[in-house]
């Protein structure tokens, strides 16, 4: 039995299961409403793949300038570190809503393998950034031969 509370929000004299579930399926459902999701801290959204010979990342820089970025690869270290600028608004027009960071930001990944810095590949094309790094090759896989 719930005690009656004059200053609470669900003040009844009886209590009443129903209404309590009800309560519950409205919290849940705006704990799982994607649309009120909170965005990911971490920025750029990466996706990193590795085969035999090589490590890669691929980044999501919308509205990154390829002049704005630096990468640098140390042992199993990467960074992306660069700046997205703020777009203004075109004369006459203001934004109702800005979602898009603008700023500077650095991301720092630690890989499970040794990376040869020398032979690192980066593009950027459509916002997407691509980083191709070859395995060190103390650190590739190798196949050992057995003798009888």
């Amino acid at each position: 039995m719930v005690r009656f509370n004059p200053g609470s929000p669900y003040a009844t004299t009886r209590w009443d299961p129903f209404s309590e579930l009800t309560h519950l399926q409205r919290t849940l459902s705006r704990a799982f409403d994607p649309r009120l999701a909170r965005r990911s801290t971490e920025f750029p959204a990466v996706n990193v793949s590795a085969n035999d010979s090589e490590v890669v990342l691929t980044a999501e820089l919308p509205g990154v300038d390829p002049a704005d970025l630096e990468i640098t690869v140390q042992g199993a270290m990467v960074t992306i570190k660069g700046e997205r600028r703020e777009t203004p608004a075109a004369e006459g027009e203001q934004y109702h809503r800005r979602e898009r960071d603008t700023g500077s930001f650095s991301r720092s990944l630690e890989l499970p393998y040794d990376l040869d810095p020398d032979k690192v590949r980066a593009t950027l094309k459509h916002g997407i950034l691509n980083v191709v790094m070859p395995r060190a090759e103390a650190d590739k896989p190798r196949k050992v031969s057995i003798t009888s």
